[in-house]
């Protein structure tokens, strides 16, 4: 499912670290026709998720506030105290409710690892739409789904990872555009920010920019093809 919270062809060295499950090194490669079956072995994830760039601290609230087609959208991500366990892998469930101009537009909990090497990897989702509709949903094990990568444990420009697999219903992948980017939003002023490049064989003709900042995480995501969508952090809070 393509929501900026906090994913064509698989990967040759993504290929090789996924099959080791994060051995040694970064996802990054250029795309070839290998086939993606990545080898999880939960003896090396934990719920435990501290990648600076996507941490998630159980009680904290991410709060985001943009625009969608011209609609005020709020994007509330709250990393829960729950966890979900997933091909034997305990991972930590992620509260995402998506609302415009207060109406509820759609709720997601979002299951995330992270491994040995620090690299953090997208289990699933369970998404369901103001309509009531669940497309998009996925869980890694199930109907030939896999887990894909959200965010390396060392990004470097260039490198090109998949983010989830479930054929036809959720085939997001990301390229490092800039590792030392400055960025200003609501929530205050970052430096050495991760830029992303998301895309989707699904909607070939969508492209989002992402930003994510040190010790924080996502900051900021702007559709550059495909339509008009814009969404910052403004808030974030701690119970």
């Amino acid at each position: 499912m393509r929501r900026y919270v906090v994913a064509f062809a698989a990967l040759t060295a993504a290929a090789a670290l996924l099959a080791a499950c994060g051995g040694g090194g970064d996802a990054g490669t250029s795309p070839t026709a290998s086939p993606y079956a990545p080898t999880i072995d939960p003896a090396r994830f934990t719920d435990r998720v501290t990648n600076p760039y996507f941490p998630l601290t159980p009680g904290t609230t991410y709060v985001y506030e943009g625009t969608k087609d011209g609609a005020p959208q709020r994007n509330e991500v709250t990393v829960t105290r729950d966890a979900k366990t997933i091909l034997g892998v305990r991972c930590v469930v992620v509260h995402d409710v998506v609302t415009e101009e207060g109406n509820l537009v759609e709720e997601t909990f979002d299951w995330y690892a992270q491994d040995s090497d620090g690299n953090v990897w997208y289990f699933g989702e369970d998404s369901k739409e103001y309509e009531g509709s669940t497309k998009g949903s996925w869980e890694a094990g199930v109907d030939g789904a896999q887990p894909g990568i959200v965010m390396e444990a060392s990004p470097k420009v260039g490198d090109t990872y998949r983010q989830e697999y479930y054929a036809g219903e959720a085939e997001d992948m990301a390229t490092v555009l800039n590792v030392n980017e400055s960025k200003t939003v609501s929530a205050g002023a970052y430096q050495e920010v991760v830029v992303t490049e998301d895309f989707t064989p699904l909607e070939p003709d969508t492209v989002e920019h992402k930003y994510f900042a040190p010790g924080v995480g996502f900051v900021m995501g702007t559709m550059v093809k495909g339509g008009s969508e814009e969404i910052e952090l403004v808030e974030i809070t701690t119970d």
